[in-house]
């Protein structure tokens, strides 16, 4: 019966690294997902700055070119303005004179606003670019760590589950039944050292009769409280 509660702990460390690589299945891929959102994320807001940059230079253009087309029409009018003989001529152009000068004004001012607009862009990019390098290198070496080790789970998982078919072969059926129905039943820690002379999953304290029954080796026990299945070490003498 003792070689049978050893199995059964070796069994039991085999159920644990099966259900951290199941574990794995799992969260590695949301890992990986994060990951990547965070490196597209931020490629995405360098294209959007970009993109920003390229419509801000257009705009600039945009105004650049108003303004010199306004220019020119302003010094027409100048021009005009010596030809002129009646006084309704003489107002008309004024007021035509009066607008493209306040048209000209406008877009001056925008176009200032623009050009700022364009520094403070450019410097956001700047250390968008930065931190996007930095980060970009960082998660894709995390990256290509991750999918290789989640590559790797299924081939652990066949290896974990041919060395329990192996020890689980070399356990009596009686005792393989209590474990597994223990073991669903904790969805945890089935089988248990006893520490101090108490259960080591609920930490109640062991019957001192029980104890030395449990030293004949001749059965199995189970702790009253939780049913987890008990192993006395001679280091408890």
């Amino acid at each position: 019966m003792q070689r049978d509660l050893k199995l059964l702990l070796e069994l039991q460390e085999i159920d644990e690294q099966l259900a951290e690589l199941e574990s794995s299945k799992v969260y590695l891929p949301d890992m990986i997902d994060n990951l990547e959102r965070e490196v597209s994320g931020c490629k995405q807001e360098v294209e959007d700055l970009e993109q920003g940059l390229v419509s801000l230079e257009r705009e600039r253009k945009r105004l650049e070119l108003e303004i010199d087309v306004n220019q020119e029409e302003l010094a027409r009018s100048r021009k005009r303005m010596r030809e002129i003989k009646t006084n309704k001529e003489y107002d008309a152009l004024t007021a035509q004179i009066s607008h493209v000068k306040e048209k000209i004004s406008e877009n001056e001012e925008a176009l200032i606003q623009v050009l700022e607009q364009q520094e403070v862009t450019g410097e956001q990019l700047k250390e968008v670019q930065e931190k996007c390098g930095g980060m970009e290198k960082s998660h894709l070496s995390q990256l290509v760590g991750l999918r290789k080790e989640l590559d790797s789970i299924e081939d652990k998982i066949k290896s974990r589950q041919t060395q329990r078919q192996n020890v689980a072969s070399h356990v009596s059926r009686r005792v393989m039944s209590v474990y597994e129905r223990v073991r669903r039943g904790k969805r945890g820690a089935a089988v248990v050292m006893i520490k101090k002379r108490s259960c080591g999953g609920c930490f109640k304290q062991v019957p001192p009769q029980r104890i030395q029954e449990m030293k004949k080796g001749d059965r199995i026990y189970a702790c009253d409280n939780c049913g987890r299945i008990l192993v006395w070490s001679e280091e408890e003498q």
